[in-house]
């Protein structure tokens, strides 16, 4: 589904590099500035800064005048606006609506803002949907009749005492849990995972402790009982790596050399 991010009236280059730098952590690429603050926003050396390297992001932005020229093939709009209204869309918190949006459970009479005030050659091709996120100004938050035009108010869950959140923080919980409603990404190993030690290393590296215990007088040889077979186990739960093997080794070695008689 086409994903278009829309920031209206943005009033710091900050935060357009941030809400780049968001869209590109999640996958999305389609941002359109309505008549920002800035012309020359997307250049700016603070937008720069701020995209951390979603620059591709930034080249690919579109600055329009209004809003009708922004909605280009979209289907579904979203409004993000915290201020309750008396009048309007919906309000859901992102995750539900996401849910009921790809499960087709929205009510008909949802469908029915956007087009009602759009010209009908900006609307999506039949069988294309495309879903806008709009946001505001940072100092006045969205115009009521760019509200009115929308199919739902997004209203992120917040602490009821502080629920300000910056502009580049809520693009990007918006564009996560948009990405998780559609998927998600897998997640990233920290490190590959090696080859693991095989027996003989392991019964090896464990008849080399079994010495080195007994030279520091932990193990008695001749009274035993399960110590030997219960490191068995303990290592094998470990799954040790053959570096961790050499690890070992070299501390059972140092334990032998520690309980020499010194000469």
């Amino acid at each position: 589904m086409k994903t278009r991010f829309i920031l209206i009236n943005t009033s710091h280059a900050g935060n357009v590099g941030a809400c780049a730098r968001a869209m590109k952590t999640m996958g999305f690429d389609d941002l359109v500035l309505v008549a920002p603050r800035w012309p020359n926003v997307l250049r700016r050396e603070e937008t720069i800064q701020r995209a951390s390297g979603a620059l591709d992001v930034l080249h690919n932005a579109r600055i329009v005048g209004t809003l009708d020229e922004a909605l280009d093939g979209i289907s579904h709009l979203c409004a993000t606006a915290m201020t309750p209204r008396d009048f309007g869309p919906p309000t859901r918190a992102p995750r539900a609506h996401f849910e009921m949006l790809l499960k087709k459970e929205l009510p008909a009479i949802d469908g029915q803002a956007l087009e009602a005030n759009r010209p009908q050659e900006t609307m999506a091709p039949p069988g294309e949907a495309g879903i806008g996120f709009l946001f505001g100004s940072e100092r006045f938050g969205m115009a009521n009749e760019d509200v009115y035009r929308c199919h739902v108010a997004l209203s992120i869950p917040t602490n009821p005492g502080f629920g300000s959140l910056n502009l580049g923080a809520a693009i990007q919980v918006i564009a996560y849990e948009w990405r998780q409603a559609l998927g998600g990404f897998a997640v990233q190993a920290a490190a590959p995972g090696g080859a693991l030690a095989d027996a003989a290393q392991v019964a090896g590296m464990l008849a080399h402790w079994e010495q080195a215990l007994t030279a520091i007088g932990f193990l008695d040889p001749a009274a035993p009982k399960k110590l030997m077979p219960r490191l068995n186990q303990l290592f094998n739960r470990a799954q040790l790596a053959p570096e961790e093997i050499h690890i070992l080794r070299g501390v059972a070695k140092a334990m032998i050399e520690t309980a020499q008689p010194k000469r």
